[in-house]
């Protein structure tokens, strides 16, 4: 397959797929295409190198000890906290919390903050689109409180329908809980508008950022949420490690969400004291390896650059667009004017899976599936899709290899 190796925004493709080695090997003895990165991105030599660097050189456990290979993990593991700040521009160091993932942050602020602050017959905002890791954390705490989920609306473009947004607030609101972006249809959320929304009626906004920290430059002040929270495997990092950022005044009154090392000052059978922030929400030790190795991840992205990435990746999408609407019966589920490089689509009369299965006999992986947005697929009466995502290796001739691919697959399943 010939790659692109340049295209109009000066991205060196070919250069960047040299940098990750698993896009050298074939699947059933044809080339890798690689089209699932919205479940999980492909991870360069320089990920891969300092996972090893850390085991082979000094592994050690982190904080307190005071050995050299003590010092040097610690050195590493808060030096990932200062990147992670500097990604998303945090204030400050000690609002960014080390989770495993998206999922758990969600799910700490709302077995802190919500169970500390939602009260009966108060109200919980989410919308149509969310994954289920901001869906059922806000489930389970309105059963506990007595509180009530509220949902916004889409269009069948699988836009937020904001002036139902705006129907929903009123004072009883509390907390609007919602994806940046769709990982089922792409769909980019205006989330600054709703948080300025939300703010106005003194509720507090939590943004799920898995889908958009990769793809879109992410300011945590200029938006003003007060909560956000991403995944290291989505940016080309390891597997388990994740970010919460907070409001200083927010995490401050929070009560930890977990109990064990670290997370203390004093330890006391009559009383413990906890540790200051960030500390306070880590107890044990930590995913140190995969924590270190997220630094080089986020180095990586911003040599290369987030605006070129995201040209290319906007070009790519536009391409497979033009192409998938080519296919007599296929539709394209999610038309939204602002996407992140995401495409799911439906063939008439073809289950996705078959689809699937047929793709991945030519070396193309995708996702099928209700992609953990079953409500979604619901709103489109449709029991999942065919979902393509696309990442900066990624080229044009491979989703002209996607479309051979989808062309036979059709013949075949007809």
């Amino acid at each position: 397959m010939i790659e692109s190796a340049t295209i109009s925004n000066k991205l060196d493709v070919f250069a960047i797929r040299k940098q990750f080695p698993i896009l050298n090997r074939e699947v059933k003895g044809k080339p890798l295409v690689y089209f699932d990165n919205a479940a999980t991105s492909q991870k360069p030599q320089v990920v891969v190198d300092t996972l090893v660097k850390y085991y082979t050189e000094y592994n050690a456990n982190v904080h307190r000890g005071i050995h050299t290979l003590a010092e040097e993990a610690t050195m590493a593991f808060e030096e990932t906290r200062d990147a992670a700040q500097q990604f998303i521009n945090g204030e400050s160091r000690e609002q960014i919390i080390y989770t495993r993932g998206t999922t758990e942050g969600i799910n700490l602020v709302a077995y802190t903050w919500g169970r500390q602050n939602i009260k009966a017959g108060e109200e919980i905002i989410v919308s149509t689109i969310e994954h289920h890791s901001n869906i059922v954390p806000w489930q389970i705490l309105c059963e506990e409180k007595g509180a009530k989920l509220k949902v916004i609306p889409i269009s069948s473009s699988g836009e937020l329908r904001m002036d139902e947004f705006q129907k929903l607030l009123n004072p009883k609101t509390r907390l609007v809980s919602i994806v940046h972006a769709s990982n089922a249809l792409g769909t980019i959320n205006p989330v600054k508008e709703i948080i300025d929304a939300a703010h106005k009626v003194g509720a507090l906004v939590l943004v799920d950022g898995a889908q958009s920290t990769v793809h879109l430059d992410i300011d945590v002040q200029e938006l003003d949420c007060d909560f956000f929270v991403f995944s290291s495997h989505k940016l080309y990092g390891p597997t388990g490690i994740g970010i919460l950022y907070g409001k200083k005044h927010l995490l401050e009154s929070m009560p930890p969400f977990q109990g064990g090392g670290e997370m203390i000052k004093e330890v006391t059978f009559e009383k413990t004291t906890y540790n200051d922030l960030p500390y306070k929400y880590e107890a044990g030790t930590p995913n140190i390896a995969d924590t270190i190795a997220f630094k080089a991840a986020l180095d990586f992205v911003a040599q290369i650059g987030k605006q070129k990435i995201r040209a290319h990746e906007q070009e790519l999408l536009a391409h497979a667009t033009a192409r998938l609407e080519e296919i007599p019966g296929l539709r394209i589920i999610g038309k939204a004017k602002e996407k992140v490089s995401v495409i799911s689509f439906v063939v008439d009369g073809l289950h996705p899976q078959d689809i699937g299965i047929l793709l991945d006999n030519r070396g193309i992986a995708v996702r099928t599936g209700h992609h953990c947005a079953e409500p979604c697929m619901r709103f489109f009466e449709i029991p999942g899709t065919v979902r393509a995502s696309f990442a900066m290796y990624n080229t044009r001739e491979e989703i002209d290899e996607l479309i051979v691919g989808l062309q036979k697959a059709i013949k075949m399943l007809s």
